[in-house]
C-alpha cells in the first residue's frame, strides 16, 4: 500500500498529467522551490514510501490530529458577551478568571498571563535574578524554559534527567550547584510532577529558589498537594494543546509576597492596570516600579479560561480513560516503553510519551513517525533536548552526549494523541496502527 496523502506527493512536478503549481512556476520561482527544497529538513518534506502493513490491517480514512483544542458553545458565548461588553482587555473576567483558579488549584492568588513564557520570565525577574547569576534546569523541555534565563542575563546550567518519568535528577542538580547558583527550574516533564521534595531540600540547603514549569501540569498532585498550591513560584500554560486552553495564555501562582512583586512587572512595572485606572472609582495616577513586561492577558482569552476551568475535571478523567486503553494495549509489547506513574503523584498526562526499544525493531524513531502519517495518525515528539539546538550548543559548547540519559530517551520517543476530543474508535485506530507497524518491523 502506497500513501495517497497529498503531502507526501507534494514534491512531485505532476499528478496524473496534470501540471502541478510548481511546475508551472516561473522559472525564478521554480529555483526558489527547488533550493527550499535542497535546504529544507527531512521532516518538512515528506518523502513517498512504501508502507509495511500486516494484511489484516485497515488504516483509518481521514488524518488524525495530534492535538486539538476542545471548545463548546459555552466558550463561544462567553467570548461573544465579553465583545459585547466594555471590557476587551485584563477586566473583571481577568480577575475573575485569577481567582478561581487560584481557588481550584488551592492557592491564595494567581496572575494571568499571556503566556507560561511570560510566567517564567516574570518569576525571574521578580526573584531578582540576572546578569552573574546561575540557574540550574532539565535539557527535556521545550526551549522557553531556558531561554527566558537568558533573557534575565543569567547562565542556564542543564543537567540530565531520570530515566523513568524524565524529569530533572536531583542528584544532578547537586553535582551541578556552584556559588552563583540561584535558583532551580523543575520542569513538571509531560505531566508528571518533579521529585519536590528533593529539590526543595537541596533549595533550602543551598538558599536557592525553586520555580516550577507546569506548562504540562494541571491538574496534576505532588504527594498531598496539587502543583501551584505552594509557595514555590509555579507557571501554567494555556496555550492551545494544553489541558486548558485560552487559545493563547498563561498563570503564575506562589507566595503573597512573591505575586506583589511580580505582578507590576506582568504590565510595563505599572502600580495600576487598566481595571484599576478607569473603572468607576479607579484613578488615573500610577507608578512605574521597573521597566516591566507587556504580559497581561486579556478578558477574551479569560473568558475561555473560565469556561475550560469548569471542565477541567471532566477533561481530565478522559485523559486518564485514553491512558488506561493505551496501556492496557501496549503492556504485553516488548518493543515498548511506557510512561510512568510513581505512586506518590497524580499525572496530569498532558502528553502520552511512547518509548522504543528500538534494538526489537527493524526501524528507528522517525522511520516510525513517517509509519503513523503514512496510517492517517498524528504524532509528535517532545522535546529535542535544548542542548542540541544550534544556539545553546554552539553558545555553552555541548557535546551531543552530555546528557546521556535525556538524549538516549529522545532518539527513541514519540508522543502518541492524547486529548479529550478523542473518541473510543479514535484510541482504537491509535493502538492499532502501533501495534501494526510493530509486527511489521519485529526483529
Amino acid at each position: 500500500m502506497y500513501s495517497s496523502d497529498p503531502k507526501v506527493l507534494a514534491g512531485s512536478n505532476t499528478t496524473e498529467g496534470r501540471s502541478t503549481p510548481a511546475a508551472s512556476a516561473a522559472p525564478g520561482l521554480r529555483r526558489s522551490l527547488d533550493r527550499a527544497a535542497q535546504i529544507a529538513t527531512y521532516r518538512e518534506v515528506p518523502r513517498i514510501r512504501r508502507v509495511v502493513s500486516s494484511s489484516t490491517y485497515t488504516p483509518r480514512a481521514e488524518f488524525l490530529a495530534f492535538s486539538p483544542p476542545l471548545i463548546g458553545e459555552e466558550e463561544i458565548d462567553e467570548v461573544v458577551d465579553t465583545l459585547r461588553s466594555d471590557w476587551l482587555t485584563t477586566g473583571p473576567k481577568t480577575r475573575r478568571f485569577e481567582q478561581d483558579f487560584a481557588r481550584y488549584v488551592g492557592a491564595n492568588d494567581a496572575l494571568a498571563l499571556n503566556s507560561c513564557t511570560a510566567g517564567l520570565h516574570t518569576a525571574l525577574a521578580a526573584l531578582g535574578i540576572g546578569p552573574g547569576d546561575e540557574v540550574i534546569t532539565t535539557p527535556m523541555t521545550f526551549a522557553a524554559t531556558v531561554n527566558v534565563i537568558e533573557h534575565v542575563g543569567a547562565r542556564p546550567v542543564l543537567v540530565d534527567v531520570e530515566s523513568d518519568t524524565l524529569n530533572i535528577d536531583p542528584a544532578a542538580i547537586e553535582q551541578a550547584i556552584s556559588p552563583r547558583t540561584r535558583a532551580i527550574v523543575a520542569v513538571h516533564y509531560s505531566g508528571h510532577p518533579a521529585d519536590l521534595d528533593a529539590i526543595e531540600e537541596l533549595a533550602r540547603e543551598n538558599d536557592l529558589f525553586v520555580i516550577e514549569d507546569a506548562a504540562h501540569a494541571l491538574p496534576a498532585r505532588y504527594k498531598d498537594r496539587i502543583i501551584g498550591a505552594g509557595r514555590n513560584p509555579t507557571a501554567f500554560s494555556f496555550y492551545a494543546t494544553k489541558n486548558l486552553t485560552t487559545g493563547e495564555g498563561g498563570m503564575l501562582t506562589g507566595s503573597d509576597e512573591f505575586l506583589e512583586r511580580a505582578r507590576p512587572f506582568s504590565l510595563h512595572g505599572m502600580t495600576r492596570d487598566a481595571l484599576s485606572r478607569y473603572a468607576k472609582g479607579g484613578s488615573w495616577r500610577y507608578e512605574i516600579l521597573s521597566p516591566g513586561f507587556k504580559y497581561n492577558m486579556t478578558d477574551i482569552q479569560a473568558a475561555m479560561g473560565l469556561c475550560q476551568l469548569r471542565k477541567l475535571e471532566c477533561f481530565d478523567a478522559r485523559r486518564r480513560e485514553i491512558v488506561e486503553m493505551y496501556h492496557d494495549a501496549f503492556a504485553g509489547e516488548d518493543a515498548l516503553e511506557l510512561p510512568v506513574e510513581r505512586h506518590d503523584v497524580r499525572h496530569a498526562w498532558h502528553l502520552y510519551v511512547l518509548r522504543l526499544r528500538t534494538d526489537a525493531l527493524r526501524i528507528g524513531r522517525d522511520e516510525f513517525i513517517d509509519e503513523m502519517t503514512a496510517r492517517n495518525i498524528g504524532t509528535s515528539v517532545h522535546f529535542i533536548p535544548v542542548h542540541l539546538h544550534p544556539y545553546y550548543r554552539d553558545r555553552y559548547g555541548y557535546d551531543e552526549q552530555d546528557f546521556p540519559v535525556a538524549v538516549g530517551n529522545f532518539e527513541r520517543m514519540l508522543s502518541l494523541p492524547l486529548n479529550p476530543r478523542l473518541t473510543s474508535s479514535d484510541v482504537g485506530d491509535v493502538i492499532e496502527a502501533v501495534l501494526d507497524i510493530v509486527r511489521s518491523y519485529r526483529r
